[in-house]
């Protein structure tokens, strides 16, 4: 059932006295005809989760109606990170996914506001839990040696220095890790323990990324700690992202009458003289064209300062990624922020986020399969049916490569007799353990073989390469937001003296909660909408389950576990149901 929180749209919504023109033939501006008074308009930099959920609070809880509120978007497409585009005949390809887990609170209460696509009568939240319900990850499999055999992960491997060291970052105050790498706070043979092996990979960690975010991801997750090996605690929703995400949400919009406009550029902000920070105008491009809108001191404007997927490059079977290096394609969102950071402390520092991009760049890639031979061995290896297996890592790859079969279909409109299954590797510089070569430098065919070969498939790889296409995407920012940093090098999500202005997604401040993760971009776009507003409903609280002892004692008990049988045993079905599951608030 969809919960519906709208509010009053005459009674919440904030007017303005009279009604100001903008460039001559801007859709997005108010004419001179219309009425004297107005409801203030909401203007949106980006089309990503945060964008589109902030415009759905917005309408929501802020009582906006949809055609007051214009997102201006630089790309021809909508859904920032959360992408996936080809066919089953060209090929499958979407840059990533994000993981899900049951404390997500922003995210399940505004999706239950949202219809799926599949089954209006049914929430989007609603329908990730019936998916997770029905098809729950029970990993058997989760790290593979050089041999092709399952490696123990009910043990952790940890010494116990390890387990003083994790415990001591745990506890460190935020701001005594600034300007701290990981490898600060660990000694070399913590990287070489099951659990970083299964931590890094799930959530994209390399050793010189900040200790902060490492601390927020432990104390975040530390609830998941005694089903990680299995990663039963980890929920997906029922096709890719885009699909069962942005699609429906996009569709919401525009039936509430929410314009979004592709293709321009915003360039800029011009903000209104004196000590508050209240933005004016906006500047954009579209094509050759320049336009500005006027921005009235009580509309809103909610921009999305960087973006993790710029500047990504897609491959094929026979050719790799060509990189976007050059500084004159540094992407919009980048520059913007930029642009508006300068001389001013409260606007955050862009560049600790985009000038090392050798140590935020990975690639993934998507194989789309019309033979179910590569299904078959898959199931025989991990022991478990296509979907149910979870991420599957090689820590013997110099790659660190990691794979995953979802349950199918992954793709709303996927054909029958067709599989789809994904991958990344966190090392893509270095030379391929088979291949010999740099993963950036390979097709998505060699980029396959590499896979076969660890997994010991090599009796069917040509087989199983000739009914596979495969798109790799490599992506010089998708970690930038894990790079080291200080406190005040994000903005917060309304900066102080902000009377119209709010910064959402990745790279906006949002205490104890964890970038790389759609809940923070949900979270920022909540704070922002009851913050400009001040509607008096601050988002449900980042759960904190450090705070629950029995959380800790299993922890605990998890860190100290030594077991070591040869190979894991077949586990039961997790029986998780929707009415025993405590997963959100309001």
């Amino acid at each position: 059932m969809i919960t519906a929180k709208s509010g009053d749209p005459g009674g919440t919504s904030r007017r303005r006295p009279t009604a100001d023109g903008v460039s001559a033939g801007d859709s997005c501006g108010r004419t001179d005809d219309e009425e004297e008074h107005v409801m203030a308009k909401a203007y949106l930099v980006g089309s990503g989760i945060a964008a589109l959920s902030a415009a759905a609070f917005l309408i929501r809880d802020g009582g906006f109606a949809g055609r007051d509120i214009h997102l201006l978007e630089e790309q021809e497409d909508i859904g920032g990170s959360l992408d996936a585009g080809g066919t089953a005949e060209t090929g499958y390809s979407m840059r990533g996914g994000r993981m899900f887990e049951g404390q997500f609170r922003c995210t399940y209460d505004l999706l239950s506001s949202i219809p799926s696509v599949d089954d209006p009568s049914k929430s989007v939240t609603e329908d990730t839990f019936a998916a997770h319900d029905a098809f729950p990850w029970d990993d058997a499999a989760r790290l593979v040696d050089s041999d092709g055999k399952i490696i123990d992960v009910r043990s952790m491997g940890f010494s116990e220095r390890d387990r003083l060291e994790l415990v001591a970052c745990m506890a460190t105050p935020e701001r005594l890790l600034n300007r701290k790498r990981i490898s600060d706070c660990f000694g070399e043979e913590f990287f070489t323990t099951n659990f970083w092996y299964m931590w890094c990979t799930t959530f994209a960690f390399e050793p010189w990324h900040s200790a902060i975010e490492f601390r927020r991801y432990l104390n975040r997750f530390v609830h998941l700690f005694p089903t990680f090996g299995t990663m039963s605690g980890i929920y997906r929703t029922r096709y890719n992202q885009y699909d069962s995400i942005v699609r429906p949400l996009q569709e919401w919009l525009n039936d509430q009458g929410v314009t979004i406009r592709t293709g321009c550029l915003v360039t800029d902000l011009a903000f209104a003289p004196g000590d508050a920070t209240t933005v004016e105008r906006i500047l954009y491009t579209r094509g050759d064209l320049r336009e500005d809108i006027d921005v009235a001191p009580e509309d809103l404007v909610l921009v999305t300062n960087g973006s993790m997927t710029a500047n990504s490059s897609l491959g094929s079977d026979t050719a790799a990624p060509i990189p976007v290096t050059a500084a004159s394609e540094q992407p919009g969102s980048w520059r913007l922020w930029q642009w508006l950071a300068r001389g001013r402390d409260d606007f955050g520092n862009p560049h600790v986020f985009d000038r090392s991009v050798k140590d935020s760049t990975w690639e993934s890639f998507t194989v789309t399969c019309k033979d179910p031979l590569f299904i078959e061995l898959m199931e025989a290896l991990s022991g478990r049916e296509a979907g149910e297996g979870g991420l599957m890592t090689f820590p013997s790859s110099s790659w660190l490569l990691t794979i995953v079969l979802n349950h199918q279909p992954v793709y709303r409109e996927q054909p029958d007799g067709v599989t789809v299954w994904w991958g990344y590797g966190l090392f893509p510089d270095r030379p391929g353990d088979y291949v010999g070569k740099p993963m950036t430098d390979c097709t998505g065919q060699e980029i396959l073989r590499e896979v076969l070969h660890h997994l010991k498939f090599e009796a069917n790889l040509d087989r199983i390469a000739e009914t596979s296409t495969v798109i790799p995407c490599l992506m010089p920012y998708i970690t930038s937001q894990f790079l080291v940093r200080e406190h005040g090098d994000r903005p917060q999500v309304v900066p102080k003296g902000s009377t119209n202005l709010a910064f959402i997604g990745q790279f906006a401040e949002v205490p104890d909660d964890v970038v790389f993760t759609v809940e923070y971009s949900v979270r920022t776009a909540w704070t922002a909408v009851n913050t400009l507003l001040q509607l008096g409903k601050e988002p449900p609280p980042v759960y904190k389950g450090r705070h629950d002892p029995r959380v800790l004692m299993n922890a605990l008990t998890v860190m100290h576990q030594r077991q070591r049988p040869e190979r894991l045993p077949a586990l039961p079905p997790t029986g998780l149901t929707l009415s025993s599951r405590d997963t959100h608030t309001g």
